[in-house]
């Protein structure tokens, strides 16, 4: 199993030291070429309208789309989550149309600039922890999105389909949970090559 990172801008680097330390295979991916032999992908946080340019700019946006469309297993945080939400809004973006909810861009304001928290997460016993920089919040869900983390009653990590979105930085914790689940995840996948 290998997983990809999107490495355009932002924080892949984070992510792949998370991979690593689970003994992970992983790759960069800044060309659709970068592709071949990926079987889920991590987009990571960053600035969501300067990478939505870049994935135009790289010819990368369509190869993500298509491997969405395929069933490949992706894994947004924070900016990433704004890219594989179906709506985007404050200000309204483009984005892959990957999961049916809605996202509100730099819902907390400045506050949030950067916070540690704890929140809820049906996949342990134990507080998540949760590391929030200017992070974006779901609204409008689709009825049949998993609700897996939550921080005062809002949905902070979230699952449709193969996809998990988180408003968080789960890479910047010492917590491999999401990690870890994605990863069960794309073992699952039916589909072995992409």
């Amino acid at each position: 199993m290998k997983i990809g990172i999107l490495a355009l801008q932002g924080d892949y680097e984070a992510h792949a030291r998370v991979l690593k330390k689970l003994d992970v295979e992983y790759s960069y991916v800044r060309t659709p070429a970068d592709l071949n032999g990926v079987h889920g992908m991590i987009l990571p946080g960053g600035e969501s309208s300067t990478l939505l340019k870049l994935l135009q700019q790289n010819g990368l946006f369509d190869a993500l789309y298509e491997r969405l469309k395929k069933g490949m297993p992706f894994f947004g945080t924070c900016a990433g989550a704004i890219l594989l939400a179906k709506t985007v809004i404050s200000p309204a973006q483009i984005s892959l149309n990957a999961v049916d909810v809605t996202i509100l861009r730099n819902a907390y304001g400045r506050q949030l600039a950067s916070q540690m928290a704890t929140g809820h997460c049906i996949l342990n016993t134990t507080p998540l922890p949760l590391f929030f920089i200017r992070a974006p919040k779901f609204i409008d869900l689709a009825p049949d999105i998993k609700i897996i983390a939550t921080y005062q009653g809002d949905p902070v990590c979230i699952q449709q389909h193969a996809c998990l979105l988180a408003t968080f930085h789960p890479e910047l914790t010492q917590d491999a949970t999401l990690h870890l689940y994605f990863l069960e995840l794309v073992r699952k996948t039916a589909i072995p090559h992409f």
